[in-house]
């Protein structure tokens, strides 16, 4: 079965994923402008109108900026647990608030199916009302969604083995957040537990845990003030060169823009 991956923008500023296969489009967030999104789809000849399911990871605006334009302009059904529908209702960046029609509650590792798509959420360290990852299989090919998460728990860890396909946060450079400009609370709160992760910390975990099926890694919500895609990369390479494990080689590892798309990734 042919999948299709791209990511409309990644970062601290929006998220927005697209995943597909010849009969099922679906967006994991929609954490950035319905214009920008429209103009996404316009520019690389894809159908708004062929999504069939928005996926939820949590209620932070940078996750669910366009989800109530997306629910109750265009249709789409939203996806997502109770308590982030509860959260996204009560959020100031939702103008548009969803309709029953369009809500749809998902439980935490209860898969469901989507068209083509075997879909399972599962709860990940993060301090938004309820956060979520997302496995989603598709033939004999698997992605995983750790968009936002403070640590890895023996839940996320289960589902990282099962990927084929990661997307995965890459927050921060610890140094950069140490001696960068941000107040010393929101310092704390992103390096906390429930926060977000390093750029270390993620690439000394997988380095340690290599799944043994993953072809790809791409490197997600990157920082604005305290990050940039090659350092990510670099330090992601380097533990992995420390464990025998050689990027270009044994697994391909890319940062995602955080404000442009990506190219379109097409596995068969």
């Amino acid at each position: 079965m042919k999948v299709r991956f791209m990511s409309l923008a990644s970062g601290s500023s929006g998220n927005c994923y697209y995943l597909a296969t010849d009969h099922t489009a679906i967006l994991i967030d929609a954490g950035i402008g319905i214009r920008t999104i429209k103009k996404v789809f316009k520019d690389r000849m894809l159908n708004l109108e062929s999504i069939q399911g928005v996926l939820v990871t949590h209620d932070h605006a940078d996750h669910i900026k366009a989800v109530g334009h997306l629910g109750e302009r265009h249709g789409l059904p939203i996806y997502t647990t109770h308590e982030i529908h509860e959260g996204m209702r009560h959020s100031y960046c939702m103008t548009e608030r969803l309709s029953p029609e369009h809500t749809h509650f998902i439980q935490k590792e209860e898969t469901f199916t989507l068209g083509d798509f075997q879909i399972t959420c599962f709860e990940v360290p993060h301090d938004g009302t309820d956060n979520v990852g997302y496995c989603i299989t598709a033939g004999d090919k698997t992605f995983s969604f750790l968009t936002d998460i403070g640590h890895i728990t023996p839940t996320a860890a289960r589902y990282i083995q099962q990927s084929n396909y990661l997307i995965m946060e890459a927050n921060y450079d610890d140094t950069m957040l140490k001696m960068g400009p941000y107040p010393q609370h929101l310092k704390e709160r992103i390096a906390g537990p429930n926060g977000h992760m390093s750029n270390h910390e993620m690439a000394d975990y997988l380095s340690k845990n290599f799944p043994k099926d993953l072809k790809y890694l791409w490197l997600c919500h990157l920082s604005k003030d305290n990050n940039h895609p090659e350092l990510a990369f670099k330090t992601v390479e380097l533990a992995f060169r420390q464990e025998n494990i050689l990027v270009g080689k044994d697994v391909e590892v890319v940062p995602l823009r955080r404000t442009s798309p990506s190219e379109m990734y097409v596995f068969e």
